[in-house]
């Protein structure tokens, strides 16, 4: 599985951003895809997840309310919508896939990754 995330940038403080991920490959095998974040000199930051095929999701506390995850399988794609961005959204974003259940915020246990797509909010 190949993944390739875009829709990064550089917005101010209150804005929104839409990053996608698109996959490629075997995406039969997906069983859920992730966003992380990393932020400098942070450790990397579970965002959100969603089953690839019945679509359930599940956030993090620091974006629930925040942001929506989802997914067209048709396209192959996960959407993560971010709304009311803050500073400390400020991170490079990757997104993630794996063919296997259990502990969805777990970074390690995440087989394929993108390469990260870089969100600077600005106060």
């Amino acid at each position: 599985v190949q993944l390739q995330a875009y829709g990064g940038g550089m917005v101010q403080a209150g804005g929104s951003l839409r990053l996608s991920c698109t996959a490629s490959g075997n995406t039969r095998s997906i069983y859920f895809v992730g966003w992380f974040r990393q932020a400098p000199g942070k450790e990397r930051e579970y965002v959100a997840h969603i089953h690839w095929s019945g679509g359930y999701t599940h956030y993090g506390d620091s974006v629930k309310g925040r942001f929506i995850i989802s997914r067209d399988n048709v396209k192959n794609s996960v959407t993560l919508q971010m709304d009311s961005l803050d500073v400390g959204d400020t991170a490079v974003y990757y997104c993630a896939a794996r063919p296997t259940s259990g502990q969805p915020m777990s970074a390690r246990l995440y087989n394929y990754w993108g390469e990260g797509t870089l969100v600077t909010v600005s106060s």
